[in-house]
């Protein structure tokens, strides 16, 4: 039974860092049936071919099957998103099945099923999947792993003959790719590019870190990538006799969850695949080995520009287990005590302490090794420190149990989180459940509803005591082969006679780990003033959503429905946003994500924070829109009105504690040498700002001001911010109408009237930069065979060319497509072109159409070549009907699924409130978006598109040029 832990984790986003709490939650594989009891093992009883040897409660909604031939199936009805099917083929085919000299071929063959099979000719699939409506990439995608190839379907709007002829594809795809040395030649090109594109410190990371910890073990060199060495030298021979081996009916399950009668999914699966048959046998599974005690315990990686960081490992030999309710029971007790480790780790660390963060998590990996994996992340460059301390911590949980009341808060918010599966069962879409079943299937474990799943914890609460916590504990830090690595980003003499002198070190535990227990009530938070009065309230004329105004000037959006069980969405939009800041003058924006939630309420910190909502669905997102500050959740009915309670304290009475922003311009200090290890990186830092023509609220800080950063400016910054501007409070969800007015009134109406400043007019100014004959060059200190290219075009922005705006969206797809067909699938060139469109309706000018993509420094001109000449041909020759329609239906399908949820909804509607020209927006999209026609998309091409107008910049590796 599949259960994973969720991270509460506080995004520092200017760092592309997490910096992760205690583990949340636990998540289920779900399903909206209640469960029926299951036979205990041993009982004679037919049970579906995934509960054999478990005694964990059957999931009725799925209906299983075998067919003659040993495929397995599993398929159900799920209205969500209504007319929607999803399936999932999965197949023991992996790395991990690979030989010496087929490393690789797993995935390679994954390509070749998706290029072209018996019922799609070479390079169509994309084309035939655009007609039906899906949308490449997202609704259809494939993922090899070291344990096997799984291929994803989402059809929408399915009919019986859609469904027949996706089936007959994927049928065909399985069972004879188009695997000639034609094809294996010119996808030989994007698979290297691919490998091409992923190389940089994190994959060089992940290969030393599985070199490690896996060493002995196949998975050790096992990358689903593969070597460039076997992808040059593969055939269309031994590919195929890869494909023979592993691609066999009893070594494949297929998953079907969608708006279908079970009884028809079957049929369509014994149609399609009842006669496929392999000749000879297949082969056995390999040996995937065990972790092994005679080799090095420790590692030293250096990776320059990487942050310091350390992973330790208890490793064990992985072995199957009997999916019992015992066994479930028993690894939600060592995720409860590994949470209580987590959380003791994320308090040391947000007060300032030797480590920036830390946490601890048991892993089972690809059915190699049974893991209990720690991260440490030093603040400085004192590592040493930094594993003492850890080290600490860990020694004290396992030298006495942990009090009742640590206990209780962390099954309070297991708790709720499978509550919470439980309350949106009726809501979880298909494609989940198919995911989640064909995942349970690789990992050998079962699925569950999620009554089901919440009968299992609660009846394992008794034995969750002090003491068991402790056995687990125990067990997990004790038991089998220790490895510790060490990542740094400078060369140091000795390093590896350090790590390995500090993991073998005396560890005396710690005495100041153990979090106390705080009773914290709401009646804690600062208290507000009088609720206050509505003045007006009228209906939107949209979807039934109401406007509300109060006596205080603050504004409420209000739709009460029904569309998501038990789930209240909130969105708080404050002040002016982008635009309260100037372009000319840096200011501490992009330490607010994390410091300013993270700062406190009133008197109350993070962690008293944590224990007031601890159990509850209650939380703080904090974010800069372009003309708004936003504070966002999810929440629950239940929970709703307490939730605008902490949203209007946090505004009324912020807290300033400095630990918070020490930890963000410290996370910000490690990760910033990364910024420029690869050409993603580098565009990740400087191409918002250049293509803003180096607008200062686009730019990342550099090394001076985050060290320069002090908790009084940051305050002098944001404290006027949060006092004053226009209140915008949206409330979408599973509602009473009258009682979230209320409930709006006695929190954000009961704040006193707020002052506003108008925006200065430069501040709403967008510019795009001016035209380049030459590409401007930057430069990353990667790969010398890494480059990046990028070309912009400007457009507009606002309401009055909104139509426009939203066409572009339909010729950038098109454009996209034509970029991928030639720079990817036929040349090779480039593995992930993108081509976006950038209308801003919060501002009238700063638009753009922008392309960008990884290529070698030797293919930069061709790449603008291909660029220059297809926007030249978009303008010259209108597109053709059959190419207009493969960019509409997957667009129209993508908004007819989207609009059923209410998060589409209350996003087109943010600023609605101030401004009524986004309600009639929202009315005209579908009508904008899906109604051009080729002679309107030419004109666009012809207006934006013009080569004397476009900006481009190329980010080469240092002391190298284009070629």
């Amino acid at each position: 039974m599949r259960f994973s832990p969720r991270r509460s984790a506080a995004s520092l986003s200017v760092l592309a860092l997490l910096l992760s709490g205690a583990p949340l939650a636990a998540r289920t594989d779900n399903a909206p049936a209640a469960a029926t009891q299951g036979a205990p093992v041993g009982q004679a009883q037919v049970r579906p071919w995934l509960y054999e040897n478990s005694d964990v409660p059957i999931d009725p909604a799925w209906h299983f099957g075998t067919l003659p031939n040993g495929l397995r199936y599993a398929v159900r009805r799920n209205g969500v998103p209504p007319g929607q099917v999803s399936m999932r083929l999965r197949v023991d085919a992996g790395s991990l099945m690979e030989r010496p000299e087929e490393l690789g071929y797993a995935h390679f063959i994954e390509h070749l099923s998706m290029r072209g099979s018996r019922h799609v000719p070479d390079g169509e699939s994309k084309r035939i999947w655009q007609r039906l409506g899906v949308t490449f990439g997202s609704d259809s995608n494939a993922a090899t792993t070291p344990t096997g190839t799984t291929y994803a379907l989402d059809l929408p709007q399915a009919t019986p003959a859609s469904l027949a002829e996706s089936m007959k594809i994927i049928a065909g795809m399985m069972t004879d790719p188009n695997i000639v040395d034609s094809a294996v030649d010119a996808e030989r090109a994007v698979v290297l590019a691919e490998r091409r594109e992923s190389d940089g410190p994190q994959m060089r990371m992940s290969d030393a870190s599985r070199l490690h910890f896996f060493a002995g073990q196949p998975l050790a060199d096992h990358a689903p990538i593969g070597t460039v060495a076997t992808l040059t030298a593969a055939t269309a021979a031994k590919v195929e006799a890869f494909h023979q081996r592993w691609y066999r009916p009893e070594n494949t399950v297929i998953a079907i969850a969608g708006d279908i009668d079970p009884a028809q999914a079957e049929q369509l699966i014994k149609d399609h695949f009842g006669n496929w048959t392999v000749p000879g046998k297949g082969a056995p599974l390999p040996d995937f080995g065990a972790p092994d005690p005679k080799l090095p315990a420790t590692r030293v990686v250096v990776e320059p520009g990487v942050p310091l960081g350390l992973t330790l490992a208890w490793l064990r030999p992985w072995t199957p287990h009997a999916d019992t309710i015992l066994y479930n029971q028993d690894k939600l007790t060592d995720m409860l005590a590994l949470q209580i480790i987590s959380r003791r780790l994320e308090q040391a660390a947000r007060g300032g302490g030797s480590f920036l963060q830390a946490g601890v998590e048991q892993q089972d990996v690809s059915r190699s090794v049974d893991g209990t994996f720690m991260t440490i992340i030093p603040t400085g460059e004192n590592w040493e420190k930094a594993l003492a301390d850890v080290r600490a911590v860990v020694e004290d949980a396992k030298a006495a149990p942990p009090s009742q009341a640590e206990i209780d808060r962390e099954y309070a918010q297991m708790d709720t989180a499978l509550s919470i599966q439980v309350e949106n069962a009726d809501t979880e879409p298909g494609a989940k459940q198919a995911s989640d079943l064909v995942s349970a299937v690789d990992i050998r474990e079962t699925t569950v509803s999620p009554d089901a799943a919440v009968e299992i914890f609660r009846a394992g609460k008794p034995a969750m005591t002090p003491q068991k916590i402790l056995d687990s504990t125990r067990r997990l830090f004790s038991a089998g082969v220790f490895r510790a690595l060490l990542v740094t980003g400078k060369v140091q003499p000795g390093l590896d006679a350090k790590l390995a002198a500090a993991v073998a070190a005396p560890v005396k535990a710690a005495t100041n780990a153990r979090l106390a227990d705080k009773a914290v009530t709401m009646d804690d938070l600062p208290k507000l003033g009088p609720p206050g009065t509505v003045v007006s309230r009228t209906p939107v004329a949209l979807q039934g959503m109401e406007s509300i105004t109060f006596s205080n000037g603050v504004k409420l959006t209000l739709f009460a429905n029904d569309a998501e069980t038990e789930k209240v969405r909130i969105n708080v939009r404050f002040g002016h946003g982008q635009q309260a800041f100037s372009p000319t003058r840096p200011v501490p924006s992009w330490a607010a994500d994390y410091a300013l939630v993270a700062s406190g309420i009133g008197k109350l910190g993070q962690r008293e924070l944590d224990d007031l909502t601890n159990g509850r669905r209650m939380g703080m997102d904090f974010d800069t829109d372009d003309d708004a500050f936003e504070m966002q959740v999810v929440t629950r009915p239940a929970d709703y009105k307490d939730q605008l309670r902490l949203f209007a304290t946090k505004l009324a009475a912020p807290g300033w504690d400095p630990a918070p922003l020490a930890r963000v311009k410290t996370g910000a200090t490690v990760a910033y040498d990364a910024m420029s290890r690869s050409p993603d990186s580098v565009l990740g830092r400087d191409l918002n700002w250049l293509l803003h023509d180096k607008d200062v609220r686009f730019r990342t800080p550099s090394r001076e001001e985050i060290d320069g950063l002090t908790p009084q400016a940051f305050r002098a910054t944001w404290e006027p911010i949060l006092a004053s501007g226009p209140i915008e409070v949206q409330i979408f969800g599973q509602v009473k109408a009258d009682d979230a007015i209320q409930a709006v009134a006695a929190t954000f109406g009961a704040l006193p009237a707020r002052p506003d400043v108008p925006v200065p007019a430069a501040n709403k100014a967008m510019r795009f930069p001016a035209h380049v004959e030459k590409p401007v060059v930057l430069r990353h200190k990667g790969d010398k065979e890494q480059a990046a290219a990028v070309m912009a075009w400007p457009t507009a922005g606002g309401f009055d060319l909104q139509k426009e705006g939203r066409q572009l969206e339909i010729l950038t797809q098109i454009f996209n497509d034509r970029l991928f067909d030639k720079l990817r699938s036929t040349e090779g060139a480039a593995y992930s072109p993108s081509v976006q469109n950038n209308w801003p309706f919060s501002y009238e000018s700063g638009g753009y159409i922008l392309v960008t993509s990884q290529v070698r420094p030797d293919r930069i001109a061709y790449f603008y070549g291909v660029v220059k000449d297809t926007a030249a041909d978009l303008a010259k020759t209108p597109v053709s009907d059959d190419e207009l329609q493969r960019a509409v239906a997957p667009m129209r399908q993508l908004l007819m699924r989207a609009s059923t949820g209410n998060a589409f909804w209350m996003n087109q509607m943010e600023g609605a409130t101030h401004d009524a020209r986004y309600v009639e927006a929202m009315k005209n999209m579908s009508q904008d978006m899906l109604s051009v026609t080729p002679a309107q998309l030419q004109a666009l091409a012809a207006k934006y598109l013009v080569p004397g107008k476009s900006w481009s910049a190329v980010v080469l590796p240092e002391g190298g040029a284009a070629r």
